[in-house]
């Protein structure tokens, strides 16, 4: 349940993975015609600024392993810990001035310490980006590839239903997306032309408004974020861990916001290796990401690569 152990096929290897490990933009391709979004990522620092979504940047490498590990690090408790309210945390945020902006900040996990690859796929709702790819899951489940699915308010009251089956699914982890998919930013910071969250309050709400969504849906609290966009900065990465979710972006675009093609996608998730994180999108059905998957996941489980859920391969 969970695992990437895929059933025996002739001429094949299968892959069996410890069940003891396993038991869960990058750009979001969702366009939305009312604010002109762009898919939801971007290239990391080093990389040249994209002009549109028509030019995706390829796979983005995450920081230093040490980097990597501090970041880990305040996640790695079993202990509960109490919720702060929205009075507590504006207390503690709303005059804090941010010096990150991006998808590698400090206090964003972007890879993990797994030697299991964890595949995350965003949905986020709005006009053009509210479908999702069946074929998609259809792979996943018939290769039994687990898989974490970040899905964002819009997607699912427009998806209720599915949601439902989704949340039921053993196979899958849903984690938070957001509520409106905005940049996380305390003071308006924009990506792509997005407008982020233009304060504290405005995080807050953006984290939390789904939050209650997901945990109602799911009956417990989701455990991951990761904004619209994939933009945060700093001091909204803290915020997120403050209310008890981890911070999470990539090291692999899986997808370039579903504007890849199939061979493109395969060839991007194909470099995956023991400990990357990779953003794909399954909301958007007519991108090449089905297919791409399709193509390159009999190879990758062949190949001995094994695959977890964000709860499989990070300490929360």
């Amino acid at each position: 349940m969970g695992d990437s152990k895929r059933r025996p096929l002739a001429g094949r290897r299968s892959v069996l993975l410890g069940m003891a490990g396993l038991v869960s933009a990058a750009l979001a391709g969702c366009a939305d015609g009312a604010s002109g979004e762009t898919p939801s990522g971007a290239a990391a620092p080093s990389v040249p600024a994209r002009t549109g979504p028509a030019t995706p940047p390829p796979s983005i490498a995450a920081k230093s392993s040490e980097q990597a590990a501090a970041a880990l690090a305040p996640a790695a408790t079993s202990k509960p810990v109490a919720v702060p309210s929205r009075q507590q945390i504006l207390a503690e945020f709303a005059a804090r001035h941010p010096k990150e902006w991006g998808l590698h900040v400090t206090g964003v996990v972007n890879n993990s310490p797994s030697q299991h690859v964890a595949l995350t796929f965003d949905a986020c709702g709005g006009p053009g980006g509210a479908g999702c790819d069946n074929a998609l899951l259809r792979t996943l489940r018939r290769l039994n590839v687990p898989a974490t699915l970040f899905i964002n308010s819009r997607w699912i009251h427009a998806n209720r239903s599915l949601s439902e089956e989704l949340a039921a699914d053993p196979l899958f982890e849903l984690a938070n997306h957001g509520t409106l998919h905005q940049p996380l930013s305390v003071n308006g910071r924009s990506a792509y032309g997005i407008p982020g969250t233009a304060t504290a309050a405005a995080a807050y709400d953006e984290l939390m408004g789904n939050h209650a969504l997901l945990q109602e849906l799911t009956g417990v609290a989701p455990k991951f974020f990761r904004p619209g966009t994939a933009f945060y900065d700093d001091v909204a990465a803290e915020m997120t861990r403050r209310l008890g979710m981890l911070p999470v972006n990539f090291t692999v675009n899986g997808d370039g916001g579903a504007t890849y093609s199939a061979a493109t996608v395969a060839a991007e998730v194909g470099r995956v290796a023991a400990g990357d994180i990779v953003i794909s999108h399954f909301n958007r059905p007519a991108a090449g990401t089905a297919e791409g998957y399709a193509r390159v996941l009999p190879v990758l489980l062949d190949r001995g690569v094994s695959f977890g859920r964000l709860r499989d391969v990070l300490s929360v």
